[in-house]
């Protein structure tokens, strides 16, 4: 049997080795167009940042090491140029000589992945604008940088690769700024979580300019301008475009495959494409997203990787299939992490599903062992059902440890209350006897047994000041002189009992406190003696920090720029 894979690197790199693993006697071809195999695309923008400061360490593997080790021939700078599915070839052009050939296959695997989207605008194309997808294109703004020593940056687009960009470009001593369309960083975040990610952004120097249009791009002087609609234009030393990816998939579609969104190729579960005997992995296909089972394109390395070894699986007389994607991510932003699983709250709405959240800023260790961090999690349930959609996590200590849990706990389809059940492992350095996802598995039960009532940040504008409710801000006095909400009265929780003449009855009666514990508290002293009481959800720091970035974005729009 001989298998020709095109692309080798996630996908196609996988299905190699795993195809190997399982026949000793398939002969196997892999063309790739650029001049490395299995490199790590995660890790390129650290190596633009010094972080990685070896070349050598991008790549997993080398044509000649894995020959060595596993028989397959690796083709590197070669590109297949038309498949031949009735004559079950490829069209190959020799990117180094220009020689042309046809190779034959019995199984074909496509893996070609996804391209940086290139919109048609003026100025694409000159020679100090960039984008990152290869080590190849690693290595050219390297090799600017340490030429023309760039002093500012603009990146078109707030991404994983715009944001880790950015962090290595200001480790450089650049400054740079973020532009782009929507007005917030990672869209896979809701805009509430996503506004602690802009704040550490700002914190370090980064300027976003947020709500803005690209419109195209000129060379001035020694830099480029980015022309802005109805703004005035952006200048920098160099500019990288980071705005998302295109499925890469001409080929197929020359071919006949049958496309799907965005032009991506479409698998069944077994990665079978519409023809028989081709197959495709990684950022060119579509997939069936995990938790809606609706379309969806999901590029990261995780989901390609396993597509990879099904195919191989499949190909070898197996039967592996793909359940779905479900969107795990994390991302180092400076000294914050940022993670997320499953769907968020706006998309689950978009989807037609009646949520609700919790939002809680659990510690990330035993609170009286030193140097513990908070965090901010929100976790997204479906409301009848109590299925567990999806969870976004930003902090500092533990963030990725939690959102593997809830990430397991969404595949095994555990209903969200359930997350109380269980058993996690406990130290005071590492987490608390309560640990975050624990806490959310409590809040949510407690909202199926009707102990907990919420409010949320959506509510604010709507809460009636007319006196028909009572606003009650349960803080320290001390905290409540730092900032509080308008028209929210102050009783400090530990003196509510005392001050139950001070609250009127009849009236539901909204509460706040600085994370949503004093504040829950607090409705079930309410609750207990008579009254009806909703819970502000995340509590004032969570308020506090996204107003403070909405007003930030919105002051932005109306002058032209974040400063930060």
């Amino acid at each position: 049997m001989k298998i020709v894979i095109v692309g080798g690197v996630a996908g196609g790199a996988t299905a190699a080795a795993r195809i190997r693993r399982l026949d000793e006697q398939a002969k196997i071809v892999v063309f790739e167009r650029s001049g490395y195999i299995s490199y790590a695309n995660c890790g390129l923008p650290y190596y633009v940042g010094d972080v990685i400061t070896d070349p050598e360490e991008l790549t997993l593997q080398t044509p000649e090491s894995f020959y060595e080790r596993f028989r397959v021939d690796m083709k590197v700078h070669h590109e297949v140029t038309a498949i031949h599915p009735g004559k079950k070839t490829v069209s190959v052009r020799n990117m180094e000589t220009g020689e042309s050939f046809e190779e034959n296959y019995d199984k074909l695997i496509l893996s070609p992945g996804a391209k940086p989207t290139q919109p048609r605008l003026p100025g694409v194309g000159i020679d100090r604008l960039f984008t990152l997808r290869t080590v190849e294109d690693t290595f050219r703004i390297k090799e600017y940088i340490n030429k023309n020593h760039p002093k500012s940056a603009v990146l078109a687009g707030g991404g994983f690769i715009g944001l880790e960009l950015a962090e290595n470009l200001r480790e450089l001593g650049m400054d740079v700024t973020i532009v782009q369309r929507p007005k917030q960083l990672m869209n896979p975040f809701d805009a509430d979580m996503a506004s602690f990610i802009h704040n550490e952004m700002r914190r370090h120097g980064v300027r976003l300019a947020l709500g803005h249009t690209v419109e195209g791009f000129e060379e001035k002087g020694n830099g480029v301008d980015v022309l802005l609609k109805d703004e005035a234009p952006l200048h920098a030393d160099m500019v990288v475009l980071a705005i998302g990816v295109t499925p890469d998939t001409s080929l197929a579609k020359e071919a006949g495959l049958e496309l799907g969104m965005k032009g991506s190729i479409i698998v069944n579960d077994r990665m079978e494409t519409s023809i028989q005997d081709i197959y495709a992995a990684g950022d060119a296909v579509q997939v069936k997203h995990y938790v809606t089972g609706e379309d969806a394109l999901i590029s990261l390395a995780g989901p390609a990787n396993k597509q990879g070894r099904i195919i191989a699986d499949n190909i070898c007389g197996g039967d592996s299939h793909y359940l779905g994607s479900q969107g795990s991510s994390v991302i180092k932003v400076f000294d914050m992490t940022a993670a997320n699983t499953g769907i968020n709250e706006t998309n689950a709405r978009k989807a037609g599903l009646d949520v609700d959240t919790v939002i809680l800023s659990p510690m990330s260790h035993a609170g009286y062992y030193p140097d513990g961090k908070i965090m901010t999690m929100k976790v997204v349930f479906e409301k009848g059902s109590c299925r567990l959609l999806g969870a976004q996590i930003v902090g500092y200590e533990g963030v990725d440890k939690r959102i593997d849990v809830l990430a397991v706990a969404i595949h095994a389809r555990m209903k969200a209350d359930r997350l109380k059940e269980l058993d996690l492992a406990y130290a005071p350095p590492y987490s608390s006897a309560k640990d975050p996802v624990n806490m959310a598995g409590f809040m949510i039960d407690n909202i199926f047994r009707g102990t907990l009532k919420q409010w949320h940040l959506k509510d604010v504008d709507s809460l009636p000041h007319d006196g028909s409710v009572t606003l009650l801000d349960v803080r320290t006095r001390g905290e409540y002189e730092r900032g509080h909400i308008a028209g929210f009265r102050n009783i400090p929780v530990d003196e509510l009992r005392e001050h139950l003449d001070k609250v009127e009855r009849g009236k539901r009666v909204y509460v706040i406190c600085q994370s949503g514990l004093r504040s829950y508290i607090a409705s079930r002293i309410l609750e207990g003696n008579g009254y009806e009481a909703y819970n502000f959800s995340g509590g004032f720091r969570f308020y506090d920090a996204v107003m403070n970035d909405r007003c930030l974005i919105e002051r932005a729009a109306a002058c032209g720029m974040d400063q930060g």
